[in-house]
Formats: structure tokens, C-alpha cells, sequence
């Protein structure tokens, strides 16, 4: 008996087959919402149905964390860029100062393609998001952001939260982006 799964260990490393990893965990579902992007056009989850999507929480006068998020959320979108129906999403936590013009300019300033989305919208929306359906913020119920990114699925099931510091989630973000965009529906 030992010496037949001894060959079956052999033949799989042979081959180059792996026991298939373990599908990503579901944390809830992302309801429907409505937003406005950087081009002043409506927004609405609906728009996300069918799309695998990183998205984070930001404010484009941060002096602390957020300059660093985009930059590293511009390098998930680098290394998906080849993958078909992967987009990224930036919700800001300050929608008085963000305004769409102001989302535009941040986008290009850092380096966002057609597929990444800034949205901002009413204040309790953002809030909801932020807190109650991205289960993010402070218990305090203020409006503050995490420096987490979050990988959605194409049917806006939560798979995944990720340091943005760390080189190493970060790391496991571009994988995991890759291997909920391989699942079937």
C-alpha cells in the first residue's frame, strides 16, 4: 500500500500535476450601489456582475497611506492586464473633496487604465460600503479606511482581503486574482 501511493506522489510530480488548492473562502455578497466615476457617469454594482475586481478604500488628499495603496494597485493592474474582465475599483471616503473631476485627475496621475474606477457618491452609500458590506472602517462608526484591498468575484462574493503593505499579500493578491478569474460561473 505504501509503495503504490509512493508511485502515485512520483507520478503526480512527474507529470507536473498538483492536487488542485483549495477554492477561496466566501465572505458575503456585495449588494447593488450607486456611485458616480471619474467621468461623472453613473455607477452601479450591476456594472461589476461578470467581472473579477480588486477594490480598495481611499481619499485623494491622504498624506498618509492612500498615494502608496494606488501605486501598488496600479501594479495589480500591470500584472492583470492580459486577464479578460478583471477591473479595479477605488471608493473614496472624503465625496466632498472627491469630486468626479478631482477622481479624474488622481486616476491619471496614477496611471489608471480604462478599467479602474474611482467612485464617489453619497456619503451614507460610501459608508455602508465601507463598513457594514465591506466590513472595513472603524468600530467607532467614523469614516476612516483600511489599507486592504479586496478581491471580488464575477458574482460579487468577497474572496479575499489583503495587506497592501506586504510585498508577500500582495503577492497573493495577483495569484488569487488569477485563480478566481480561472473559476467557472
Amino acid at each position: 500500500m505504501k509503495r503504490s501511493a509512493l508511485l502515485i506522489s512520483i507520478l503526480f510530480l512527474y507529470a507536473g500535476c498538483r492536487p488542485a488548492a483549495p477554492p477561496l473562502p466566501e465572505y458575503g455578497a456585495v449588494p447593488d450601489f450607486e456611485l458616480t466615476d471619474q467621468a461623472g457617469k453613473q455607477f452601479t454594482g450591476r456594472a461589476m456582475a461578470g467581472k473579477v475586481w480588486v477594490a480598495d478604500f481611499m481619499f485623494t488628499s491622504c498624506m498618509g497611506p492612500c498615494p502608496r495603496m494606488s501605486s501598488r494597485l496600479h501594479q495589480v493592474q500591470e500584472s492583470t492586464a492580459k486577464l479578460p474582465g478583471v477591473a479595479l475599483v477605488s471608493f473614496t471616503i472624503d465625496p466632498h473633496t472627491d469630486t468626479p473631476a478631482v477622481l479624474k485627475e488622481y486616476a491619471k496621475a496614477h496611471g489608471a487604465s480604462e478599467r479602474w474606477y474611482f467612485l464617489t457618491g453619497a456619503q451614507p452609500t460610501l459608508h455602508n460600503l465601507c463598513r457594514n458590506v465591506f466590513k472595513l472602517g472603524d468600530v467607532d462608526g467614523s469614516l476612516t479606511h483600511s489599507t486592504k484591498f479586496i478581491l471580488i468575484d464575477r458574482n460579487r462574493q468577497i474572496r479575499g482581503y489583503y495587506d497592501s503593505y506586504d510585498p508577500e499579500s500582495l503577492a497573493q493578491l495577483e495569484s488569487d486574482v488569477q485563480a478566481v478569474a480561472r473559476e467557472r460561473t
